[in-house]
């Protein structure tokens, strides 16, 4: 009978199963795994073999379950579950589930075919039956888990997303609201420096909400909007805006000269966008009345862009953990702990690198490195 061979050679069985399992690229039989799965369900399909050679053989539906599934509980069904979650967690695929359990019976088969063990035919309906209900169940499991799993991430993705964006809205309205406080309590003309900076912050808001669109649109991200622009325009630019915002946090701005010969290619609303939320970090969490200082020069092959705050320095060990999305560091916890993800996104999007550079008891070195060019001359 069926179950007296299973049950006489079950260690020849799961040995087995564990070999073809090894010989499958990127996989590993686990004792996890083993335990679980084959064994656990070798053994339910033993006692589901016994029961139906009993007076009562209709009660090994209670373990294997019925021909063709349905929504019946059974022993075998629930280990299944268990198992399709398992495997999920180890980073397996759908088809590797199915072949842990197509793996017994290919062994079942081998061995009885070389101990000329005779099977009744019913045997091998029961057999295939335990079979199906395992597969159906653990992949089922496997699928719901899966997809729960991808709908989280997606969820998350979605919040970072938006997140982002009302980030960068923010930004732009703040800055012009700043200029447009000072051009009225100044009565200043909106032809001057700081009529650019609310024109500025006015098409910053246009653009983000462009680019968001065409997310929308595209589901591929924004698209870059590549050009060579000189370094030292860019930086006196991204000065006039970061002025207001040093008053207000009542610090200073100390930004050098720049070598009028340098110039740097990318979307420059994007890099404009990293500089400022580097500097809008720097105004945050610097002591006040200290200084925040902006530098861009030329080291090599590249244009290295500096912001530099006396916030006193980092705590040991956090310096990556900065760029994480939704992190917040110090007791400041207005926004949403998004700009220096959102600045990172920024440069690297533009083939450029983000770095971070604690200079213990004094503050951080914020440094954005990006190809460098040369202004062609007029």
């Amino acid at each position: 009978m069926m179950h007296v061979f299973l049950a006489n050679n079950r260690n020849e069985l799961i040995e087995r199963c564990r070999a073809k399992v090894a010989q499958r690229p990127a996989r590993e039989a686990t004792a996890q795994q083993l335990q679980n799965g084959v064994p656990l369900f070798l053994d339910q399909l033993i006692r589901t073999l016994r029961t139906e050679q009993t007076s009562e053989p209709l009660d090994s539906r209670k373990i294997s379950g019925p021909s063709g599934g349905g929504a019946s509980l059974s022993e075998i069904g629930e280990s299944a579950a268990q198992h399709g979650r398992e495997l999920l967690k180890l980073g397996f695929s759908v088809d590797q589930v199915v072949h842990d359990y197509g793996d017994l019976c290919q062994a079942i088969t081998d061995l009885a075919y070389e101990r000329d063990a005779p099977f009744l035919i019913d045997e091998f309906r029961t057999l295939n039956r335990c079979l199906d209900n395992a597969i159906a169940d653990a992949v089922t499991e496997f699928s719901y888990q899966r997809d729960f799993a991808l709908a989280d991430r997606q969820a998350v993705e979605i919040h970072e997303r938006l997140g982002f964006f009302a980030h960068e809205l923010r930004n732009f309205l703040q800055t012009a609201t700043l200029a447009f406080t000072a051009a009225k309590t100044g009565n200043l003309s909106l032809s001057g420096a700081t009529g650019s900076v609310l024109e500025r912050s006015l098409d910053g808001l246009r653009d983000v909400i462009a680019h968001s669109l065409d997310e929308v649109r595209t589901a591929a991200g924004i698209s870059l909007q590549s050009r060579m622009f000189s370094v030292a325009d860019f930086i006196a630019e991204v000065k006039y805006a970061a002025d207001l915002a040093a008053q207000i946090r009542g610090c200073v701005l100390t930004v050098s000269t720049v070598d009028p010969r340098l110039a740097i290619s990318g979307d420059r609303d994007q890099l404009y966008s990293a500089v400022g939320n580097l500097l809008q970090n720097a105004f945050k969490f610097t002591h006040y009345h200290t200084e925040v200082t902006l530098d861009a020069y030329a080291s090599s092959d590249r244009v290295l862009i500096d912001v530099k705050d006396h916030c006193g320095g980092l705590p040991s060990g956090n310096a990556e953990r900065m760029f994480l999305p939704f992190t917040q560091n110090g007791t400041d916890k207005t926004g949403l702990g998004l700009g220096l993800s959102i600045a990172r996104r920024s440069v690297e999007a533009n083939n450029g690198v983000l770095s971070v550079r604690d200079v213990p008891g004094t503050g951080c070195v914020f440094t954005i490195a990006l190809p460098r060019y040369a202004v062609s001359a007029s």
